[in-house]
């Protein structure tokens, strides 16, 4: 799930003019199912009757409730998170005009030739992408890192000749420097090209630099508007770690050990009585840690929305509760940050 807000001179706007609000400052959104569909404990994408029933009902609850963009990616599942959106939309028969869909490039198989951000790897990558999703487009393509095999100027004009032939709308960035943003937004301008319009970056309580600090300068400059993702820190946030691990939980399964060191570390166990002050915070507000850290995420300069993973409709209804939050109060904010630091 991702909520957000649009500053006016973002060009990634142009995806979102049915929700500008008159007399208002920013455009206000609801925007994103982060589509990773997993089998607990695999890593790998199940068929299975029973999980499918679950993605749809998931899916079909969240755009019902205004949730209008689907995020993915062409190595999420090895492909098949984007095969079963594909055919989720296609049994809703939901109209293409009333959603957006955004996939990333650049892990796509085990040959050279089907990774990185090749002019081959871009196009042949994206149709591959369409033909899981059963679409003729998607909304944006995302360069899913930088490439330090491929010239910039390799990279712009493959994403240009995408959007060209219709294959993609816009085309962004995803855990690029700000620097690399630029050279490619520079590269673009002196041969005429298009240049990305959004980058996806991970930010939240913990993962601020970026964000906050480095990209800020693009917000203004170049009009980059910026989807973040993991506003929850991996769970952390929710306070499901904050008395060990859990059994059920993902730190707990295999393949995920990096997540158990990092809850289990010093700096980890900091962070969970940071997290429990923040909880107490939250209670007082009405709302619930995950509601509040969504909310805090959304009110950044510059964020465009905040990707959000659910595996359950009960998530989803949790995170959507966001929006109601009210904690854009300069006092509340300030109780924010003195419990961060």
């Amino acid at each position: 799930l991702g909520l957000g807000k649009f500053l006016k001179h973002c060009t990634v706007n142009k995806l979102m003019h049915t929700f500008f609000l008159p007399n208002a400052d920013v455009f206000v959104c609801v925007c994103v199912c982060v589509c990773v569909f997993q089998e607990p404990g695999s890593g790998l994408c199940t068929d299975s009757l029973c999980f499918l029933n679950t993605y749809t009902y998931v899916l079909t609850v969240a755009y019902e409730n205004g949730v209008n963009l689907f995020d993915t990616a062409e190595i999420y599942s090895s492909g098949r998170a984007e095969t079963t959106l594909g055919n989720i939309i296609k049994k809703k028969g939901w109209r293409r005009s009333s959603f957006v869909i955004t996939t990333k490039i650049y892990w796509g198989g085990q040959a050279e030739t089907e990774r990185g951000l090749s002019r081959k790897h871009i196009i042949e990558g994206l149709r591959g992408s369409l033909s899981r999703l059963q679409m003729d487009y998607v909304d944006i393509v995302f360069a899913n890192r930088t490439d330090i095999n491929t010239p910039m100027e390799e990279v712009v004009r493959a994403m240009t000749f995408v959007i060209n032939q219709g294959l993609a709308m816009y085309w962004g960035t995803s855990r690029w420097s700000a620097m690399e943003i630029m050279e490619a937004y520079s590269v673009a301008r002196q041969f005429n090209l298009i240049p990305p319009v959004c980058e996806q970056a991970e930010y939240h309580y913990f993962q601020r630099d970026k964000v906050e600090v480095q990209l800020p300068e693009l917000y203004h400059k170049i009009g980059v508007g910026v989807m973040t993702w993991s506003p929850l820190a991996c769970g952390l946030i929710t306070g499901k770690y904050c008395d060990g691990v859990p059994d059920s939980s993902r730190a707990a399964l295999k393949g995920y050990e990096w997540l158990k060191e990092k809850v289990q570390c010093d700096d980890g166990r900091k962070q969970m009585m940071k997290i429990k002050e923040l909880q107490t915070l939250a209670e007082k507000l009405g709302c619930t840690a995950a509601q509040l850290a969504i909310a805090w995420c959304m009110r950044s300069e510059g964020v465009s929305c905040v990707l959000i993973g659910v595996s359950s409709t009960e998530q989803l209804l949790e995170n959507l509760g966001a929006i109601k939050v009210k904690h854009t109060h300069t006092y509340t904010n300030t109780q924010i940050h003195m419990h961060l630091h």
